[in-house]
């Protein structure tokens, strides 16, 4: 393993004041013992107390196992030095068991290690003046504990990271077969639409073609037969014009079959708010009159997407879709109380897809004549207007109005 096992910033430090608290403790001791070797003692521990903080100031001690391995021997000799003279240097035993551990590779960490232990439980010893088994039980057991915390933890990580990977694979994975999906699904209406029109309004253009052949070559001498092939090729067009209706009908949003547009903008903000927790309400103003086909499109699908932009990026708690009705125009406002954003900073279209809703929706306004405007700033909400130009009412339109 090549990378060191990154740790977490409360573990680190927790550690580095442990081993500064042990070297104050033995240094303190030293002293109010009045030893003979106090000022000997708190100067070696004040060295150690240095050359291990000469570590985590280093960029290259956690990059390399190299100079981590110059480092940690560099604390282990001062660290021997500390032994040698108080018998409390065998406590910083135990955070250098972590340490060596961590910064140096599975083999080398459990070499040091043992080498650690064998050196407290020595020193130790040799300050008691005796050699038991508790000098070598307090020692081997924390080395165990330590052995057991790290390669724990690390497995834990190898174990996440897999587990990371695996993730980032499976987004991926499902974003490629998403896109694989959308393209089937775009071949196969494709090639749906390809065969329909094939099986009618092909055959039926023929069917014509060939009535008005057989008419033309009927004429004059035939006037009877003729008659009836332009009766006949008269109805196969009325019946393709029925049927170019329905394709029409068929690529029409479903939201607006068999209803009204306020209707679908009023399931749209219920459906809305039940699917995304968000109050969304709908509020309907003016007289409402018959629309061009194209003209609910394009409302609805501009509604559509200010509420998607409203739940995905707004952190909205209140929205509201508004339809009003005028005399000579049919506004859609969409509003919330959303984060809003800089309308300057919004990217243009461009091959990541980011940038297009906006773009979409004033293309879809301006291909009608109408206008699409956005008030917003960062922090006060979002609002959204758009307006189509309709002809006057016509009687038959105030006829039909409820």
């Amino acid at each position: 393993m090549n990378v060191l096992t990154p740790t977490t910033r409360p573990l680190t430090w927790s550690l580095h004041l442990l081993v500064a608290g042990l070297l104050a403790l033995a240094a303190v001791r030293a002293v109010t013992d009045d030893r003979p070797h106090a000022p000997a003692v708190f100067a070696v521990a004040a060295a150690v107390g240095v050359v291990y903080a000469v570590g985590p100031a280093l960029p290259a001690v956690r990059a390399s196992r190299r100079a981590a391995a110059l480092w940690l021997a560099a604390v282990g000799a001062a660290w021997l030095a500390l032994l040698a003279l108080s018998a409390e240097g065998v406590w910083l035993a135990f955070p250098l068991y972590f340490v060596q551990l961590h910064l140096l590779s599975r083999r080398a960490g459990l070499i040091a290690v043992v080498g650690t232990t064998v050196a407290a439980v020595t020193g130790f010893s040799a300050h008691q003046g005796t050699f038991t088994a508790a000098t070598v039980i307090g020692p081997t057991l924390g080395a165990a504990v330590a052995v057991a915390v790290v390669w724990g933890y690390q497995a834990l990580y190898r174990e996440s990271e897999q587990r990371r990977r695996l993730i980032e694979e499976l987004t991926v994975t499902r974003a490629d077969l998403a896109d694989a999906q959308r393209t089937a699904g775009v071949l196969e209406e494709r090639q749906r639409l390809a065969r329909e029109i094939h099986d009618t309004l092909a055959q039926g253009l023929s069917s014509i073609q060939l009535l008005l052949r057989a008419a033309e070559r009927a004429l004059p001498e035939r006037p009877g037969p003729a008659t009836t092939y332009v009766g006949q090729a008269r109805q196969t067009a009325m019946d393709n014009l029925a049927e170019a209706r329905r394709f029409v009908a068929a690529l029409s949003p479903p939201a607006l079959d068999d209803t009204t547009l306020s209707d679908a903008l009023d399931r749209l903000c219920a459906t809305t708010g039940d699917r995304h927790g968000i109050d969304v309400r709908f509020r309907l103003a003016g007289r409402p009159r018959p629309l061009p086909t194209a003209h609910e499109v394009a409302l609805l699908r501009v509604a559509q997407s200010a509420l998607a932009n409203t739940v995905g990026h707004a952190r909205a708690g209140h929205a509201e879709v508004a339809l009003s009705y005028q005399d000579d125009a049919v506004d859609l406002a969409v509003t919330d109380d959303g984060a809003g954003f800089d309308p300057g900073a919004v990217s243009s279209p461009g091959p990541t897809g980011a940038g297009f809703g906006l773009a979409a929706m004033r293309a879809r306004m301006h291909a009608l004549d109408g206008t699409l405007a956005v008030e917003t700033s960062p922090g006060h909400g979002t609002a959204l207007a758009a307006r189509l130009p309709l002809p006057p009412a016509t009687d038959d339109d105030r006829e039909a109005q409820p």
